[in-house]
């Protein structure tokens, strides 16, 4: 005979630890599914049908976002929802970081040390500890990772670039300043003369090619250039050149301090995959597609 009692409390428990996972934990998956996809990586990890959420049917990152939730990479709420535009804590970002990334162990915490504000049965203990480990992320003065303090775009832009090896992106259309065409004389020489000198010709572009400082590069692509961190400038057009940033609903406006939403996220994220690989290219019929700023022709 069962004790209706203890079942309605059982049940009360459940439904109390329900709730404290929707507030706590909405981007990430179950333990299980975490240690299914480390052991054998998210590209190969079957797809679940968890991307179709109602409220981002219209939403502008929506094929981002429908693309990662098909690798359990971003998940949704208890109730079904994504909510895109809610800010990511630290820590949510973290866990994105573990889900979407394998890369190699850059640095060790030491045993026993752990940042002050994370506590040993944080939920988000370990994905910090990997992300810091990575080098994606860093602590604060002071033993303090700050879990909870909202990530801003220009930061998660700074945590994907200085840690992947970003591979620079044909632009659909140039951005930089138009430079003034001066008229030369042509010359002839014979045939197998330029056969020789095509080698020497080639080293000597190749060695006088100037790549443009970082500070041009944003300037080129963004009105709001001036408001980007000193330390993050280099990293900024880095991510530029890689088409990984993608601005809504204008590309010239980068609100690089702005918090960064769960439709960014999925949006960076996203494109950091598809430079290194390891997802295919948002098709350029898709409208989403336009926010991409610097993307490739053969998009």
């Amino acid at each position: 005979m069962f004790n209706l009692s203890y079942w309605s409390l059982a049940s009360a428990g459940l439904l109390l630890t329900g709730l404290v996972t929707t507030a706590v934990v909405p981007f990430v998956t179950s333990v299980s599914k975490v240690a299914m996809l480390q052991s054998s990586g998210y590209a190969n990890a079957a797809p679940e049908p968890t991307a179709n959420f109602p409220d981002t049917a219209d939403h502008w990152a929506q094929p981002f976002i429908e693309a990662l939730a098909e690798r359990n990479i971003v998940t949704g709420y208890l109730d079904g929802t994504y909510r895109p535009n809610r800010p990511v804590n630290r820590d949510e970002f973290a866990a994105v970081l573990r889900q979407a990334f394998h890369q190699n162990q850059e640095r060790r915490i030491a045993s026993g040390s752990v940042y002050k504000d994370v506590q040993a049965g944080y939920w988000a203990a370990s994905a910090i500890e990997e992300a810091y480990e990575a080098g994606f992320m860093h602590g604060y003065p002071g033993g303090y990772f700050k879990p909870q303090q909202p990530v801003s775009r220009v930061e998660v832009l700074v945590s994907l670039t200085q840690n992947l090896n970003l591979k620079k992106s044909t632009p659909q259309a140039t951005t930089q300043p138009a430079k003034s065409q001066r008229a030369t004389k042509l010359f002839f020489f014979p045939l197998a003369m330029t056969s020789l000198m095509q080698p020497m010709v080639a080293a000597k572009a190749a060695k006088t090619a100037p790549q443009p400082p970082a500070s041009v590069v944003v300037s080129n692509y963004y009105t709001d250039a001036d408001k980007i961190p000193q330390y993050a400038v280099d990293n900024v057009a880095a991510a530029t050149q890689a088409a990984l940033v993608v601005n809504y609903p204008n590309t010239r406006i980068l609100n690089p301090n702005k918090n960064a939403t769960r439709g960014d996220i999925a949006a960076f994220v996203h494109q950091a995959l598809v430079n290194q690989g390891r997802l295919e290219p948002l098709q350029s019929t898709r409208p989403a597609s336009n926010y991409i700023v610097g993307r490739s022709i053969d998009r």
